[in-house]
């Protein structure tokens, strides 16, 4: 194995276990997140353990992170932030930021009114902030329905049952700031 190599290598398990830790979450979670066993999670994080791509790939994924975050890839001098669109039930998500843990901000384009797979409301844990970019927005929190338009913005604790979509023909792009352990992405003026 050649020196460069070792070099690239060295320092991932520190850096799984941060990221792993700054998420809060434990082996047992990011097993199942990723389809590897806790015991070899471990081992990575030891660095008892080399890691292959068919590790570190489910594992980057997991974290929200690029692949050269976790093996220390020297810098390209590339300044240019390279966003990856993931589509999950209908809606496109392009994260914003690459750190793992805190707030987090994404700018998610949601489909036309009613090509939506499902307008059930969820809760989970965390807080959210979103500002509409692009579109009209229907949003239902708790029982209680919203229209918002452009530039108009939202907050809310995620634990109340929620629903965002498109109230129209056309798709709505908003920019969201969500906080897992329900960090608020700014504190409002009280009235």
């Amino acid at each position: 194995m050649g020196n460069m190599e070792n070099d690239v290598l060295a320092g991932v398990g520190g850096r799984l276990r941060g990221l792993r830790r700054a998420r809060g979450t434990t082996l047992a979670a990011l097993a199942t997140e990723t389809g590897l066993t806790a015991s070899t999670l471990s081992r990575l994080e030891n660095g008892k353990l080399r890691p292959t791509l068919e590790q570190l790939l489910p594992l980057a994924r997991a974290h929200g992170v690029p692949l050269d975050d976790l093996v220390a890839a020297p810098p390209t001098g590339d300044p240019r932030i390279h966003l990856r669109p993931v589509r999950r039930s209908g809606l496109t998500i392009v994260p914003l930021t690459r750190r793992a843990g805190g707030v987090q901000a994404y700018k998610v384009v949601y489909p036309p009114a009613g090509r939506a797979s499902t307008t059930k409301r969820q809760t989970h844990e965390g807080y959210e902030w979103f500002y509409v970019l692009t579109g009209k927005v229907r949003f239902v929190l708790g029982d209680e329905e919203y229209l918002l338009g452009e530039g108009e913005a939202a907050e809310f604790d995620t634990r109340v049952p929620h629903w965002i979509g498109s109230a129209d023909k056309r798709s709505a792009e908003l920019l969201t700031l969500f906080g897992p352990q329900g960090e608020r992405a700014h504190l409002a003026p009280r009235t």
